[in-house]
Formats: C-alpha cells, structure tokens, sequence
C-alpha cells in the first residue's frame, strides 16, 4: 500500500523508507514556531530541562502577534520574556511590533515554510502552511521548548481524508466559504487526528490565498493538518520568497484513504458559520435578517491582500451601517503598506472603518474589539465558540471577507450580491 502526502513527509524527516497510518515516529523539525501566548510557557519548559541554546538559531521563530501591541502589563511582561530570551539564544526570526505580522500569514510571505518542510508551532492554527505542501501542525508548549531544544518531534502518523475538488468558484466564493462548506459537511471532528488532503482541477483553481485559509481552518475539523498537491502556483509563490529549494511530495496511487469526498467548487454559495460552532454553518439566502453590531475583517485567516482588496472594493462609495463597528486588520506590515499605497486603506476611512496595525487582537477576545453582553459580530476569523471575541452572551459570525464587507454596509448578515 502506498503513502500519502503526509506520510511521504514524515517518513523523509523520520529517516524511514515507509510509514503507516498508527505509527509513532520521531521527526526531524524544519521549524518550530511559538507566539507570545505560548512561546513563555515553552521558554520556562525549555530552561527547566536545562538547555542553554536552541538546536538551530534559523529554525526558531517567534512572533509577538496575539496581545501585541501590548495590550497590559500582563501582555507586556510575556513579550519582554519572549525578547530577552531570542535576543539571548541569538534566534534570528523573532518578530515585535514594527516587523512583525500575523505569524501564519507572516512566516510564509517572509519564505520561512516550503514545500516539503515538517513545521511545528505552538498554536493551533499553525496547519496553515499545509498550502505550500508543507506538513504542519499545532503542539503544546511542552512540545515547543522539546522542539527548540532538540530539533524533534514525535507523531502518530495520520490516515487521511482525500478532497477532490473539481468547478471553479463564482464571484466572491472564497476559501473561506470552501472550508465552511466542508466543516459544515463532516463536522468538527470530522477529520479528527487525520490529514485533510485536498486534489483536482478545483484545487489547482484556487489562489494560494485560498489554499492558505483553507488549511488554516482544518483544525477546525479536528484535523491534523491540512496539505494541498503543489503545483505552478505554488511554486511560483515560494521562489517569490525564498531562496531555499522546495521539496515536492505526491500521494501514491494506491495510497489509503480513509474516505474520499468530492466538493464541486461552483455549487458552494456565500456561506456563513453561526454561533457557536465551526460546522453550524447556513448560507446566506438561507438566512433571515441579522442584524449586527460589528464586523472584524482580518486574522491569520482572511488578513490576506486578496481579502483586504475584496473587502475595498465592495466598500468602495458606501458607508458601514449605523451602528455597526467595522475594524480591518490587514495581516502583515507588506500587506499594510500594499493597501496603503493602492489606497485601500483611505476606502475604508472613508467607509467608516478603523483600520489597524496586524494583530490577532479580536479574534481571541484579546483586545482591538472586544463584544459587550448579547452583541453581535460577523468576523473572518477562524472560531465562533462561546465567549470567543468578548461576553459569553455574545455571538461570532464566521464568513468571507465579501460577507462581512456587505454586512458591514447593510448592518446584517448579507452577501455580495445584495449590494
């Protein structure tokens, strides 16, 4: 029986002519990847086991995104942590404010993940650079500080779930909408601990934007990872970035597959995630009115140019609603400075928004948006659980940028096409 994407990665970093489906193995880390939440816990983990430098000083990253700006002195004190302990250890990739992004929309614009790369971070959402045909997954801190220290990593090795996608998208159909639909499909746990793999002319039609929403969500299935076949595209935006050499794995033809499900791209409409779970999903026309108080277009799943463009255009001459609050959060500085210069950002301005620095702020309920008691809001990022973004008596709306964009204008939940 032959191998999988997945598998084929982890037997090349396991050192291993094969793997199966069950089997532990110990991996060798390209990356290992922690934030200003998660990389404190590591760094106390990684100095109690005694280590005094990290395996690799361009392998370990650390981007201070979630409550930076420093929110408080609590924020404050866990990046001063983070600072001290890379300007230490002399790691190269540590990002503060000023430099630093969203980190799953910063480390591949900055060409630190290629095809073919094993990449751990200690952050759930790190399965984002499945899109370059990397593996990557989410750990614990205790993982993280093993990971900095030694350059390894246990798996299980996953089954896998095969995604044929055939059809084209229609017009403001995004990733977003395409990972919705799926979500919705199987489930929360529908993919739990296995690999979500995704094939056809469909796949190849996405942007790598999409691709990269795509992946970021397959946690939300309770996947493993989730990794895309690398084709032109792909390779196309990594020699962009980096100058390192991408390694391409495919399935075999007679690799196992646990289920195969086909998804036709142009049946998917605008579809929109109620609270408070991922796969409580409808689509718009479904939807009776719903009225919001504010929408948050950005995070490490939409903060993309593809989605701050979107966003603008449909924007573009129109006021956000009275009584809604729109904030756009762009993903990175590059991203930043490209709507800056293309105008993006005055469109917003003018449309009544707040735009800000790249952080992950609101989608965490951390701080740049926070929702008070019962309030509504339609947001792109990546989870709507029980007191996500604030109050537990408020409710997250997950949707494309084309939807919030229009929620915003008409001040309740509404596609695109109602504009």
């Amino acid at each position: 029986m032959g191998m999988t994407m997945t598998q084929k990665i982890l037997a090349a970093h396991a050192g291993l002519d094969k793997v199966e489906a069950g089997e532990l193995i110990l991996v060798s880390l390209d990356r290992v990847l922690g934030n200003d939440i998660t990389s404190p816990v590591a760094i106390r983990e990684f100095n109690k086991l005694g280590y005094t430098e990290v395996y690799d000083k361009e392998k370990v990253t650390m981007v201070m995104d979630h409550f930076a700006p420093n929110k408080d002195i609590k924020a404050a004190i866990q990046c001063k942590m983070c600072r001290d302990f890379c300007a230490e250890k002399e790691v190269v990739h540590f990002y503060d404010v000023g430099q630093m992004g969203v980190e799953h929309a910063l480390l591949p614009e900055k060409g630190l993940v290629v095809s073919g790369d094993v990449v751990i971070g200690a952050d759930s959402h790190t399965c984002t650079y499945g899109a370059l045909g990397a593996f990557s997954t989410g750990v614990g801190s205790s993982d993280m500080a093993c990971g900095m220290a030694t350059g390894k990593a246990w798996f299980k090795v996953p089954s896998a779930i095969k995604f044929v996608l055939t059809g084209t998208p229609r017009a403001h159909i995004t990733g977003k909408d395409v990972i919705l639909h799926i979500i919705g499909k199987i489930g929360v746990d529908g993919a739990l601990y296995r690999s979500m793999e995704f094939t056809g002319e469909g796949a190849h039609a996405l942007s790598v934007t999409d691709r990269l929403t795509i992946c970021n969500m397959a946690i939300e299935a309770g996947a493993k990872n989730g990794i895309f076949e690398v084709d032109e595209k792909t390779l196309a935006y990594i020699a962009e970035r980096s100058d390192r050499k991408p390694v391409v794995y495919t399935a075999d033809e007679d690799a196992a597959y646990d289920e195969v499900i086909e998804i036709d791209l142009s049946a998917i409409k605008p579809t929109v995630a109620f609270p408070h779970l991922p796969e409580n999903t409808h689509t718009t026309d479904e939807i009776d009115e719903i009225k919001i108080d504010q929408v948050v277009i950005g995070s490490c799943t939409n903060g993309y140019y593809e989605n701050i463009k979107e966003a603008a255009e449909l924007m573009r001459g129109r006021k956000v609603a009275k009584g809604v609050r729109a904030i756009i959060i762009p993903a990175t500085q590059e991203i930043y400075l490209r709507a800056m210069r293309e105008g993006l950002l005055e469109v917003f301005i003018q449309a009544g928004c707040a735009v800000s620095t790249p952080t992950c702020g609101p989608c965490l309920g951390g701080h740049m948006g926070i929702l008070a008691p019962k309030e509504r809001a339609v947001a792109t990022t990546n989870r709507n659980f029980v007191g996500r973004m604030g109050d537990p008596t408020s409710e997250v709306y997950l949707a494309s940028p084309a939807v919030a964009a229009a929620s915003a204008i008409l001040g309740r939940i509404a596609s695109a096409d109602e504009l």
